[in-house]
């Protein structure tokens, strides 16, 4: 006979490896978080834990999803408010997923230094794959009421959200290099920040139509406090 599962049960023990498994990740690090870590942690066996998740890597993925999910119940209610034009859904868009980034600042810093390797290449285009189908209709929405509203002035309003979406990923790249992996000394390395998002952010600008610096694409102030944090953490690693 077919063992049942309880959905409820089966929910809670994956998310309480979940919670585990982030932890470690955000004090460890990835690469020197083991699988055997979490099973002392909560005390469960090898078997216990290949009954959720297949490897660690399928561990990873799963944290992601986790996040992308926290997300977008971050950035629907914004995209669907009544109240709010289409600029300034844009604006508080871009600055929810600011904050909401920054609030993993530690998480994420720790997933950059192993997200770029080769063996994470599959796992990398799966996450992007999956984030532009959240988050390209979320800002197609946006673009088409801007353009109601007579703000947004886009010939191919059923793409600017897919270009927008992905020139911020291009500058989240190239951030995420420079911040990480800077060769060059600190203030040249923030006076880069500063180049890399005015020139994304002028594209995007562009790219919809409006205004120079109608958009606050990303805080510089932020993107300094990342470079910093990320310095610190190079530097405890070696």
């Amino acid at each position: 006979m077919a063992r049942t599962v309880n959905e409820k049960e089966y929910a809670e023990k994956r998310n309480e490896i979940l919670d585990v498994a982030q932890r470690f990740v955000y004090t460890r690090g990835y690469e020197e978080m083991s699988i055997q870590d979490i099973l002392d942690e909560l005390k469960i066996s090898k078997g216990a834990f290949y009954h959720y998740f297949d490897s660690k890597q399928d561990l990873l993925e799963a944290i992601i999803d986790r996040i992308r999910d926290d997300m977008a119940r971050i950035l629907t209610p914004i995209v669907h408010d009544p109240q709010l034009s289409a600029l300034e859904k844009l604006q508080r868009f871009f600055t929810a997923l600011s904050y909401f980034k920054t609030e993993r600042k530690t998480f994420l810093i720790a997933l950059l230094h192993v997200w770029y390797k080769d063996e994470n290449a599959i796992v990398r285009q799966k996450v992007r794959v999956d984030g532009n189908k959240l988050i390209t209709p979320l800002l197609t929405h946006i673009i088409h009421q801007g353009i109601q509203e007579g703000v947004f002035t886009t010939p191919f309003p059923d793409y600017a959200g897919e270009i927008v979406l992905s020139m911020s990923q291009g500058l989240g790249e190239t951030l995420g290099d420079v911040i990480l992996f800077a060769h060059e000394p600190e203030e040249q390395a923030l006076l880069h920040i500063e180049s890399v998002t005015a020139a994304y952010s002028d594209a995007i600008e562009r790219v919809l139509g409006v205004p120079k610096n109608a958009l606050t694409i990303v805080y510089t102030d932020v993107l300094k406090d990342w470079y910093v944090s990320a310095q610190k953490d190079f530097s405890h690693t070696i």
